[in-house]
């Protein structure tokens, strides 16, 4: 079974989808060794991992699709992608679509926002006019190869024009080929609770998104499948944690010259060669060596 198809299978599962973010090919494997189903590939972590460098717009298709490509390579479970605004107009979003097949993703998002965009929870988002998203999403339906690979149509227009306008987009999106509708940054449990109520009779799976901080209330998978999402995406959990430890580590490090002290916070040389694969490549490596 390929991983759009199981993709969907997860999807329509009863119990709600929970995937984490990722930002490269090693995070990805250890979601995977935890037991996740899935994972999605965001623009945030990858501009913070790749660039060092905000979520807004600075990452290129060739970057993007570099970066997924590891990502499908290092796992067995389906990859969901963002694919941004597409970089450009429908023709570009028929490339990116294409590009990110090639890669290997399961799903990718396309939002309507302009470019150069924001993360979705940032201030000063703009979003292009509705009748030009959808000929982007329409575009993108009719690009893939594989009808299984599923098309999510995402909408920022609840910071903008508010969520009837928001709502009323994802209408046309989901008119317009998208297989999975994502409402962008609603700001209580009642506007979910009214994403759920007038999209769910449209037959699309809905997405939400839980951001630590972010604009949208924090809930639980749980409260999230007894409103009525199907999928969930901690787009942004593993960087904000890396971080933090990251910081903590060097600071520990810069005063006082060794790392002695979080040595139970670390893996050991072996522990950590065992993670990543060694002992299998290893075995493997002597399957080809020439014996005298």
């Amino acid at each position: 079974m390929t991983n759009k198809k199981k993709f969907r299978e997860l999807l329509a599962a009863p119990d709600i989808l929970v995937l984490p973010g990722v930002y490269d090919a090693f995070s990805a494997k250890m979601a995977e060794k935890a037991g996740f189903s899935g994972v999605i590939m965001g623009g945030y972590q990858v501009a913070a991992s790749m660039l060092g460098e905000p979520d807004v717009g600075y990452v290129s298709l060739t970057e993007m699709t570099f970066s997924l490509r590891n990502i499908c390579n290092a796992v067995t479970i389906p990859v969901v992608s963002d694919g941004d605004t597409g970089y450009g107009n429908a023709m570009n979003v028929r490339r990116m679509v294409r590009e990110y097949e090639n890669a290997g993703t399961a799903a990718i998002l396309l939002e309507d926002q302009v470019w150069p965009k924001k993360c979705g929870h940032m201030e000063g988002k703009k979003v292009i006019s509705r009748e030009e998203h959808v000929m982007k999403i329409k575009a993108a339906a009719e690009a893939k190869k594989d009808p299984d690979l599923v098309i999510i149509g995402r909408t920022d227009a609840r910071a903008v024009n508010g969520l009837d306008d928001a709502l009323d987009r994802a209408r046309s999106y989901a008119e317009a080929g998208a297989d999975m509708l994502f409402v962008e940054a609603p700001q209580s449990l009642e506007e979910m609770k009214r994403i759920v109520s007038v999209l769910k009779p449209l037959g699309k799976p809905l997405l939400a998104n839980m951001v630590e901080h972010g604009k949208t209330p924090g809930l639980t998978a749980n409260d999230l499948q007894d409103i009525g999402f199907d999928a969930v995406v901690f787009p942004v959990s593993a960087i904000y944690a890396m971080a933090q430890t990251l910081m903590k580590l060097f600071a520990v490090l810069k005063q006082n010259g060794t790392t002695a002290s979080l040595a139970d916070t670390m893996m050991s040389f072996t522990e950590f060669n065992q993670l990543i694969g060694l002992p299998a490549y290893t075995a493997m490596e002597e399957t080809y060596t020439v014996r005298s």
